[in-house]
C-alpha cells in the first residue's frame, strides 16, 4: 500500500503504486483545513496557520505542476530547484535563512518566559527540587543568553560556522535553564528542537572564519568585558544614591549589564543611568559577536611572478576568446585549478567576487575548477558574480548557480569584407580622406618595439584624453601600456603633417584565431572629428595586410535594445536608452560602432541568487569605473570603503 524508494533527486513515496507529491500533500491540507473551518472545528489563528503551510507544500513543488517541470527538481527544504552539476547539492541547504528567523523566536519566546513570573504549581515543585537561589539565578542567566542567541541569528542567517556552534551551546543551556529556572518544558521542548534542526543541517554552515580570531578573542573578549564593566562601575558610582555602599554599586552594575533591576533607583538627571547601563551591555555583545564571527578574509595579495606567468601561458595555449588577454592585467588576482591547468581572474568589491570574462582553460578543466570557485566564494562570504561572458561560458556558469542577464554586444569586424565602398558608409568614407587630405598617417607597431620617446607621447595622449581621470576598464581593457605582457601588442598611431602623434588605437592578441581586441582608443582632444574613424579604418587596413581577420571594437552596451528588440519589455528599454542617452552616451556608442557593420557578439553579466543583481552591479559598475565608489575621510586622509 505504501512504498518509499530513494531516488537522486530525493526520497520518493508511493500510495497504492500512484506517486505522491507534495503539491498533493498541501492540497489535502487546505482542504482539511477549509473543512474544519466549516464545520467551526479550528479557531481562527490554527486554521490560518495550517492553510500557510498547505499554500507552502504546494508553492515549494509547483515545478511538479507542470509537465516540463515534472520529475526534473531535487528536494529541498525550501523551494525545489533543478540540480546543478558544478554546484554541491544540498537538502537543508535553506535552513540558515529558515534557522536565522527560528532562533531569533526561539530567543525572543525564552526571552520573555525569563521575563515574566513562573507558572505558580511548577514553581511550588521546584521549590521542593532546587534552592530559590538557583531558580532565581537561571532566571538572571536566561536574559543574557537569550539576547546573544538573539544576535547569533543574524550570523546564522550568513551561513557562519562558528555561530552555528555556538548557537548550538547556547540552546543546549536556555534547554536547561529554561528546565531549571521554572519547569518551562514547552520553552525547552521548542529550543531543543531548534537545535536538532541547526545540527541535522551543519554542512550548510559553510562559511569559515580567521584563525586568529578564536585565539585572540581569548584575550580580546575577556578585555572588552573588563572595560565594559569598569566604566559602567564608574558610572553607577557617579549615579548611584550616596546611601548605596560598594558592594551594592558592584552588583547593580552587574544586574544592569544583565538586564536586571538594580537594587537601588537612580534619581533626577541620572535617572536614566541603568538603561543606559544595559544598552552598553548590549553594544558590548555586539561587538563581541563581530569579533567572533567575523569571515575568513579573501587574498588581497596580487599573483607573484610564477602565477603570473602559470596565467600568461594558459591564455596564449588557451585564449581563443576576444577578452582572454586582459585577464593579464596588473591588478587582477587569479584562481587556479588543483593542477592549475584552468583559472579565472577576479577581483573582489564589496564582497562580491567578479570574474573577468570566461575561464581560461580546456573544457573539462575548467568545469572541474568551478567547485572549486564555488567553495572558495563560499567559504569566505562572497558572492560570485562574472563580467563579459560568452554565450559559452554562461551555460557552464549556469551550472554552478549563477543568474544570466544580458549586457550589450561585442562589435566585430572582418577585415576581408570590410570596405569603404557603398553609399552607407559614405561618412566615414568623407572623414579618412579629410583628414589624409590634412596630412594625417598611420603607422603599425608591436608596442615592445617603439623606442621610450614614442611610447612616452603616446601615455601623454592618454593623459590628454582622460583629462587627470584614471584608466578605466576591467572585463575588456588593459591597464597601462607598461604592462609587462604588452610587449607583443599591436598600436596604430596617427600623426599630423608634421609628424606629431595626435592619436592612437592599441590592440591585445586573441590566441587561437586570427583576431585582435582594442584595448584603447585615445586621442588629443583638439584634434579634427574623423580622427577616430580615421583611425579604426586605417587599423583594419593595417591588421589585414598582416593576416589578421577580426578586430574586436567598443563593448555596446544594451545594443540589441536598441538595434533590434525583442518584445514590449526590451522596446520600452530601448526607448528608455535613447532618452537618457545626453548622461550614459549608450545609444552614441552603438551608433558609432554600427558605422563599420560589424557582426554583434552577445555578453552576459553573471550574477548569483534571485535578489544578487542589484549588489552585483554595483561592483560591476565600481570595477568599471563607471561609478565612483565613496570615500571616508579620516584623519590621514581618505580611504575608499
Amino acid at each position: 500500500m505504501l512504498r518509499v524508494e530513494r531516488h537522486r533527486l530525493g526520497l520518493r513515496v508511493y500510495l497504492f503504486r500512484r506517486r505522491i507529491h507534495e503539491w498533493h500533500l498541501g492540497l489535502a491540507v487546505l482542504t482539511a483545513d477549509a473543512l474544519a473551518g466549516l464545520l467551526g472545528a479550528l479557531a481562527p489563528v490554527p486554521s490560518l496557520v495550517i492553510a500557510l503551510v498547505g499554500v507552502w507544500l504546494v508553492a515549494k513543488d509547483w515545478p511538479d505542476l507542470t509537465p516540463s517541470g515534472r520529475d526534473a527538481t531535487a528536494w529541498r527544504l525550501g523551494l525545489h530547484r533543478r540540480p546543478l552539476r558544478l554546484r554541491p547539492s544540498r537538502r537543508l541547504d535553506d535552513v540558515p535563512a529558515v534557522a536565522a528567523v527560528g532562533v531569533a523566536v526561539v530567543a525572543i519566546v525564552d526571552l520573555i518566559s525569563a521575563a515574566t513570573p513562573n507558572v505558580s504549581w511548577r514553581g511550588h515543585v521546584l521549590v521542593d527540587l532546587e534552592p530559590i537561589a538557583v531558580m532565581r539565578g537561571a532566571h538572571a542567566l536566561a536574559v543574557p543568553v537569550s539576547f546573544a542567541l538573539l544576535i547569533t541569528a543574524y550570523y546564522l542567517y550568513r551561513r557562519r560556522s562558528r555561530a552555528l556552534r555556538i548557537a548550538f551551546v547556547l540552546m543546549a543551556a536556555l534547554t536547561v535553564v529554561n528546565l531549571v529556572k521554572g519547569l518551562d518544558v514547552e520553552e525547552a521542548g521548542v529550543t531543543a528542537a531548534a537545535a536538532a534542526l541547526l545540527w541535522a543541517s551543519r554542512s550548510s554552515f559553510y562559511v569559515r572564519h580567521e584563525p586568529a580570531t578564536l585565539r585572540s578573542a581569548v584575550w580580546r573578549l575577556p578585555l572588552l568585558l573588563a572595560g565594559v564593566f569598569l566604566a559602567s562601575l564608574a558610572a553607577v558610582a557617579f549615579a548611584a544614591p550616596a546611601s548605596a555602599s560598594a558592594a551594592d554599586i558592584v552588583r547593580a552594575t552587574g544586574d544592569l549589564l544583565l538586564w536586571q533591576r538594580a537594587p537601588f533607583a537612580f534619581h533626577d538627571e541620572l535617572a536614566r543611568t541603568g538603561l543606559a547601563i544595559e544598552l552598553t551591555g548590549l553594544l558590548a555583545l555586539l561587538v563581541g559577536a563581530y569579533v567572533v564571527f567575523r569571515p575568513l578574509a579573501a587574498p588581497r595579495d596580487l599573483p607573484d611572478p610564477e602565477l603570473r606567468r602559470a596565467a600568461a601561458e594558459l591564455v596564449r595555449e588557451h585564449g581563443a576568446d576576444t577578452l582572454s588577454f586582459f585577464k593579464l592585467r596588473a591588478d587582477k588576482q587569479y584562481l587556479f585549478n588543483p593542477d592549475k591547468t584552468a583559472f579565472v581572474g577576479y577581483r573582489i568589491e564589496g564582497r562580491v567576487l567578479m570574474i573577468s570574462g570566461d575561464p581560461i582553460g580546456e573544457q573539462n578543466d575548467v568545469e572541474n575548477l568551478l567547485p572549486v570557485l564555488v567553495q572558495f566564494a563560499e567559504e569566505h562570504a562572497l558572492r560570485l558574480a562574472a563580467l563579459g561572458v560568452s554565450p559559452e561560458a554562461r551555460a557552464l556558469f549556469e551550472q554552478a548557480g549563477l543568474r544570466a542577464l544580458y549586457m550589450g554586444d561585442e562589435a566585430i569586424v572582418d577585415t576581408e569584407r570590410f570596405s569603404l565602398e557603398g553609399r552607407p558608409i559614405r561618412k566615414v568614407r568623407q572623414s579618412v580622406s579629410r583628414l589624409r587630405k590634412a596630412g594625417y598617417r598611420t603607422a603599425v607597431s608591436e608596442l615592445g618595439s617603439l623606442d621610450a620617446a614614442v611610447v612616452s607621447r603616446l601615455e601623454q595622449v592618454a593623459a590628454d584624453w582622460r583629462r587627470g581621470a584614471p584608466e578605466r576598464g576591467f572585463s575588456m581593457a588593459m591597464d597601462s601600456l607598461r604592462n609587462p605582457h604588452g610587449e607583443k601588442t599591436l598600436v596604430v598611431y596617427a600623426s599630423d603633417d608634421r609628424g606629431v602623434i595626435r592619436g592612437f588605437l592599441h590592440f591585445v592578441p586573441t590566441y587561437g584565431r586570427d583576431a585582435v581586441s582594442l584595448s584603447f582608443m585615445r586621442r588629443q582632444h583638439e584634434t579634427p572629428n574623423g580622427l577616430t574613424e580615421f583611425l579604426i579604418v586605417e587599423a583594419i587596413e593595417h591588421l589585414r595586410a598582416r593576416g589578421i581577420s577580426e578586430v574586436s571594437l567598443n563593448f555596446s552596451a544594451f545594443g540589441r535594445f536598441i538595434r533590434k528588440p525583442s518584445g514590449l519589455v526590451e522596446k520600452t528599454l530601448g526607448r528608455v536608452l535613447v532618452l537618457g542617452d545626453t548622461w550614459f552616451q549608450i545609444e552614441r556608442l552603438y551608433r558609432f560602432n554600427a558605422k563599420f557593420f560589424p557582426r554583434w557578439e552577445p555578453r552576459y553579466f553573471m550574477y548569483e541568487r534571485r535578489f544578487g543583481l542589484p549588489r552585483a552591479g554595483i561592483a560591476a559598475l565600481w570595477l568599471e569605473g563607471q561609478l565612483p565608489k565613496p570615500k571616508i575621510r579620516g584623519r590621514h586622509g581618505t580611504a575608499r570603503v
